[in-house]
């Protein structure tokens, strides 16, 4: 297999990878601030209170499963 073939993959992956992950923090901001938002509005809670949030990605064909959690502050800092 040639080194250019080989570039070309990785360049291909790179460009997959990003265009995931822009996708996945997007849509998740927005997930977050619109569930956010309609609990506040609902007395659900209030601007002080922390918000626990969890992101697990995951390969499956790869057995791969990786977990991410932060508190997140509904109010203004």
């Amino acid at each position: 297999m040639s080194k250019k073939s080989e570039s070309d993959r990785g360049a291909g992956l790179q460009a997959d990878l990003r265009k995931f992950l822009k996708t996945v923090g997007i849509t998740s901001q927005l997930k977050i601030e619109e569930a956010i938002s309609a609990a506040v509005e609902a007395g659900k809670i209030d601007t002080d209170s922390a918000v626990r949030a969890r992101m697990t990605l995951e390969l499956p064909e790869l057995g791969v499963t990786h977990v991410i959690e932060q508190d997140l502050s509904p109010g203004q800092k």
